[in-house]
């Protein structure tokens, strides 16, 4: 969002804890900021980051899961930094690279590590493994999906005559359980994000995640966040009403402008959110 580096600009140090292709962190240092430590778990992302960013002195780049704020920190010599910035989700590099198995819109293996080939199971393992009770569960908690259990049941009844092991195979399942509306979005969207997040433990890592970086802000310092899905911006939000040095920068949500949310239609759910360490008890 272009809004970012207005809230975030005159710090010296910024975590940026998603750094994904390095956007964020070059408008960062275009703005002044004078080190930007870029994070990801996704070594891909990171690579092309470090080529964008080449020359750059303020960038250092770590892989990492932001899990392991603290510790990164740390090993980095930072004890506080002015910014701890999130920018959640997949990242549209992922999504155009069909081989991560992200996208439901061109084959590929189902895969869905954000880390490539770390220790985490595959979307496919959970697809073909898990009960048809938690995959009911994980697609109405996690993709917000009304026709959850029908999608579970289809899934289940479909591996037992060969294993679901493609992105082709699952978008297929799933719309001939629910059907695909005219002029709709793909009736699979949904499934597809909620195995993302339970493969990548993407609430569990921003759970954990969130308490270090209030604990590494200077005064003054802030936490801005960028979420696309609702159970990532309650976490968000219950976590800074939760924290008594945190305030809320703005009341509301910050969302992208009409020309932004045109340019780059995966922006339209997105919403941001800053709050500030002021250092004492909020009133």
């Amino acid at each position: 969002m272009a809004e970012v580096a207005g809230y975030l600009a005159g710090k010296t140090v910024v975590i940026d804890a998603t750094v994904g292709a390095g956007g964020h962190a070059e408008a960062l240092l275009d703005s002044g900021v004078g080190t930007v430590v870029g994070l990801d778990r996704d070594p891909e992302a990171l690579a092309e980051a470090s080529r964008r960013l080449a020359g750059r002195g303020g960038f250092r780049p770590v892989m990492a899961r932001f899990s392991r704020l603290t510790e990164v920190a740390a090993e980095l010599g930072l004890s506080e930094v002015g910014v701890v910035l999130y920018d959640l989700g997949v990242s549209s590099m992922q999504l155009d690279r069909p081989g991560r198995g992200f996208s439901y819109r061109a084959e590929g293996p189902l895969d869905m590590r954000m880390g490539g080939g770390e220790d985490a199971p595959t979307a496919a393992e959970v697809v073909n493994g898990y009960s048809e009770e938690d995959l009911a569960r994980i697609v109405f908690e996690y993709g917000e999906e009304r026709l959850a259990r029908r999608i579970a049941r289809a899934i289940v009844r479909a591996r037992t005559r060969a294993p679901i092991t493609t992105t082709g195979q699952l978008a297929s399942v799933v719309a001939s359980a629910v059907g695909r509306r005219r002029g709709g979005p793909h009736p699979a969207r949904r499934t597809f994000q909620a195995l993302r997040i339970e493969v990548n433990r993407e609430i569990e890592e921003l759970a954990a995640s969130l308490p270090q970086a209030a604990g590494l802000l200077e005064p003054g310092g802030r936490l801005a966040v960028i979420s696309y899905h609702s159970i990532e911006d309650r976490t968000v939000k219950r976590f800074i009403a939760s924290e008594p040095t945190l305030i809320s920068v703005e009341k509301k949500p910050v969302r992208p402008t009409e020309p932004e949310r045109q340019a780059n239609p995966r922006a339209r759910s997105a919403k941001l959110r800053v709050a500030e360490e002021v250092g004492q008890v909020a009133a």
